[in-house]
């Protein structure tokens, strides 16, 4: 069942429309209702906070496909929701159009709120989402850096989520000191209302890497059977993802501007030392820089765009890592 969850009338005879697909087995509600059940699990997939991010919405067509293709094994509700920032799709925008205001920076969280569109807005969208048994936050990198399938949270919910997050079937879990986190995200802002909500982060902005969304989505079907919400009498076992905290992770900015050219893949190990690409002059052909890694670990995210800055991210590297992977 296709719902609005928000209806805003904006200037020039236009409207912002916000809709999530319900998806629910009424005769099996029925039954399970009549074994002593209170009230049927709920499962929330969310994505398209961001205009540039198009991996979820691949997530959200696919998920919809199986549980249509298979509806009799639905025990609980699903619920789609694939773009809540239709506008930023609509324009290929990360943040809202014309406000440049990033959406993800406006949920409630315990900053000051306004009597604003996007005061109503945000809190529409957490109020049909508070409650939920899990919601999955689907995003991915920016069109500047590609992010290996990943699942981020803070050390104040890990307890809770990473039961939860195992069985997502990524490679990697990366839990972040409570301070380093913004309150005013929908992630942070459900969970502390009590409704556990994992952050995915996986390929790159304004592509789809279908690959990685379909890893995705038979870790959300493993969750949903965890969960009650889906039947599956014989689920295929999902990968055992690495995980790691914030002091385990090495930075690698640019020392200079120029080309980036790496000399690595992505989701590879890598020695001490070793070199992971080249910053060069296009003007003059100079190798300005090589960068190297500064540990042993893995590489989980990579830069995608060539264009650098001084200062720009250039690779993340999992320095704990105990395997390297070649």
């Amino acid at each position: 069942m296709i719902e609005d969850i928000v209806d805003l009338e904006l200037p020039v005879a236009e409207r912002l429309v916000i809709r999530r697909n319900r998806l629910q087995n009424d005769a099996k509600s029925s039954s399970h209702e009549s074994e002593g059940s209170k009230a049927q699990r709920r499962i929330a997939i969310v994505t398209g906070v961001h205009g540039d991010e198009l991996e979820g919405q691949y997530v959200c067509a696919l998920v919809a496909q199986k549980v249509q293709a298979e509806f009799e094994q639905l025990r609980g509700i699903v619920d789609i929701y694939p773009a809540i920032n239709p506008l930023g799709i609509d324009a290929i925008e990360r943040s809202i159009p014309y406000l440049e205001l990033d959406m993800n920076r406006y949920f409630a969280g315990e900053q000051e709120r306004n009597d604003s569109y996007i005061a109503h807005l945000t809190d529409s969208i957490t109020e049909s989402l508070v409650g939920a048994d899990l919601v999955v936050d689907i995003h991915a990198s920016n069109i500047y850096l590609r992010e290996i399938p990943q699942i981020r949270m803070d050390r104040n919910t890990s307890e809770r989520l990473l039961p939860l997050a195992r069985l997502m079937n990524v490679d990697f879990i990366w839990i972040h000191e409570a301070i380093t986190v913004l309150k005013s995200t929908l992630a942070h802002t459900l969970n502390a209302r009590s409704t556990p909500t994992l952050v995915v982060e996986m390929g790159v902005g304004m592509r789809i890497t279908p690959a990685f969304c379909n890893d995705l989505v038979r870790g959300i079907f493993r969750v949903m059977t965890h969960l009650g919400i889906w039947s599956d009498p014989d689920p295929r076992p999902v990968k055992a993802p690495i995980e790691c905290k914030e002091g385990e992770v090495s930075y690698i900015n640019s020392p200079a501007a120029g080309l980036f050219i790496p000399d690595v893949k992505h989701w590879i190990g890598v020695e001490q030392g070793e070199l992971l690409g080249r910053i060069v002059q296009p003007l003059t052909g100079d190798v300005i820089s090589e960068i190297r890694s500064p540990g042993a670990g893995t590489v989980f995210t990579l830069r995608e765009y060539p264009v650098v800055m001084e200062g720009s991210l250039l690779a993340r590297v999992f320095t704990a890592a105990t395997e390297l992977t070649r």
